[in-house]
């Protein structure tokens, strides 16, 4: 069984988020029939949408931000006018959740409380995972035992008492919520993957302002799962068309320089939105395209935006066209002619990047890079490269093509966890429905890698540099030093290592948990286990 044993973790690790603990069975259910596992999700398209009670669509949130927005302005001006001085708004993260890293404490995906004791045989095992880096290895050597293992807390301050959160947090929390039970409840988990995969090709950042915090989770429910299983051409113009995008990347401030709007406020183009759609969306920095292209596809996406709190375009929050704002006349983009069409002059153009040769190759390069290794092998690429092609991008058919090929069962078990697939995986393995997005938020924020908020538009990093470094295996260190300090009495880690690895556990992984001095100990040595880490 030892063969089957290890296409199952291959089929949980490295396209799902890991076995269930409990009584799921998904490590049995993998090796019976692996490929089968991980596919039987591709079956069931409607499986991929999201919806939850509360969640609600994206011109109502954009609604309730104008309505928040205009109360926070009505009470400022009547405190004016009563000479007393404002409040500030109601904040928008509880403690631990919107502070920078180095403000947080490591809450857990469960139920917790703060180590008290760390064991220094852990710090090897971080060092091991991370591939014993030059790096960390400088680090180790570093830092005295004591400091990298037991760093002295600060005196301990009075909390202020939490104040309401507002109609932005409670929308955004509501929606991460979802997110993470979909994640921990899915079967294998492939088609969660694959959403987060496409969010973050086609991202956007909470952190641009209370629109894009509140649209974020609404984003991805409309724009990215309707189309995952669908075809590429389609989330396409989903995305791009999406108020989120248009706010993130500033394409409602774009006006054709020669029309009507253009000409009255003295205003003209804003390329951001044109060039990330061919830079990081479909072609490729190496893509062909030059700074002409960009300014053309700039010129036709003038008039894409959404309607204002004033509703003059259209219901607020919703996709418009403004043609006073579009730049008349036909526009040249990679070679060809779009005549003046208005809204159909830059579906066209998106429809015709969206099937170009180099959008082939940038997508089948950068998605075998995520669920295969960070240099995918070259055969692999050109297969995917004409999947995509031969099927006009056809997202479910890049899918099974992935999962049918060889590579993706033999290269070794080598990219990292990032840290959301990290988290999701530790609460799948104990059993632990997350009924509070709150510990998961602060984790993902500590771990560098807060929830739908990149530091750019080219998303987060998707190779093991950016997660195997020392600093964050640190940090997932006390992250699950602090889970078995908390779960560890109550759990046997030698049965969540069979739920996880089973037959594929090495003897080395066997060995350290069952020599570990207590099940906490254990519970945390399984957690950082190359079984667990890697994918």
């Amino acid at each position: 069984m030892a063969r089957d044993s290890q296409a199952a973790l291959v089929a949980l690790n490295r396209f799902g988020f890991g076995a269930r603990g409990g009584a799921s069975g998904d490590f049995i259910n993998a090796a019976s029939d692996p490929r089968g596992f991980v596919k039987a999700e591709l079956s069931r398209p409607n499986g991929v949408l999201l919806e939850a009670p509360g969640l609600q669509s994206t011109p109502q949130l954009g609604q309730a931000v104008f309505e928040y927005q205009a109360e926070v302005k009505a009470a400022r001006e009547a405190a004016a006018k009563a000479g007393t001085p404002t409040e500030a708004k109601p904040t928008e993260a509880k403690p631990g959740e919107g502070q920078p890293p180095q403000a947080q404490s490591a809450p857990t995906p469960g139920d917790q409380k703060p180590a008290t004791r760390r064991n220094l045989s852990l710090n090897a095992v971080a060092m091991d995972i991370a591939g014993k880096s030059p790096e960390m290895k400088a680090s180790d050597a570093a830092a005295k035992p004591t400091d990298a293992m037991q760093p002295k807390a600060p005196p301990p301050a009075a909390k202020p008492a939490p104040q309401p959160l507002n109609v932005i947090e409670k929308t955004f929390r509501a929606e991460a919520l979802a997110r993470l039970q979909r994640a921990t409840l899915a079967d294998c988990g492939f088609t969660e993957r694959l959403v987060a995969f496409w969010s973050n090709h086609f991202c956007i950042s909470a952190a641009k302002g209370e629109l894009a915090r509140i649209w974020a989770g609404a984003f991805e429910r409309e724009a990215i799962r309707p189309h995952v299983l669908g075809r590429f051409a389609d989330m396409l113009k989903a995305v791009e068309q999406h108020p989120a995008m248009l706010f993130f990347l500033d394409n409602q401030q774009s006006l054709g320089p020669d029309s009507r709007a253009g000409q009255n406020r003295k205003r003209g183009l804003n390329e951001n939105l044109a060039r990330e759609i061919m830079e990081l969306h479909t072609l490729g920095v190496n893509g062909g395209y030059t700074q002409e292209d960009v300014t053309s596809l700039a010129r036709i996406i003038t008039g894409w935006t959404f309607a204002g709190r004033q509703g003059r375009l259209g219901e607020p929050g919703n996709f418009v066209f403004n043609a006073n704002a579009h730049q008349p006349g036909p526009q040249v983009l990679l070679g060809k002619t779009y005549d003046a069409e208005g809204l159909a002059q830059g579906e066209a153009a998106l429809a015709d990047i969206a099937r170009h040769p180099a959008t082939a190759n940038f997508i089948a390069t950068k998605f075998a890079r995520h669920f295969v290794a960070d240099d995918p092998p070259p055969a692999l690429v050109a297969r995917l490269r004409d999947v995509f092609t031969k099927t006009d991008g056809d997202l479910k058919a890049l899918a099974t093509a992935l999962v049918d090929s060889n590579e993706a069962w033999t290269a070794p078990l080598t990219k990292m966890r990032s840290p959301y697939e990290f988290l999701v995986a530790s609460g799948r393995l104990l059993a632990r429905v997350p009924e509070d997005p709150g510990q998961y938020l602060g984790n993902l924020n500590l771990l560098g890698q807060p929830l739908w908020s990149p530091a750019g538009p080219n998303g987060f990093p998707d190779t093991n540099a950016a997660w195997a470094a020392p600093e964050g295996m640190k940090l997932r260190l006390d992250i699950a030093v602090q889970i078995g300090s908390r779960l560890g009495n109550n759990i046997d880690p030698r049965d969540l290592l069979e739920f996880a690895a089973a037959d594929a556990a090495s003897t080395e992984t066997r060995r350290t948990i069952e020599r570990a001095e207590s099940r906490q100990q254990a519970l945390a040595l399984l957690l950082m286990s190359p079984e667990f880490q890697r994918r």
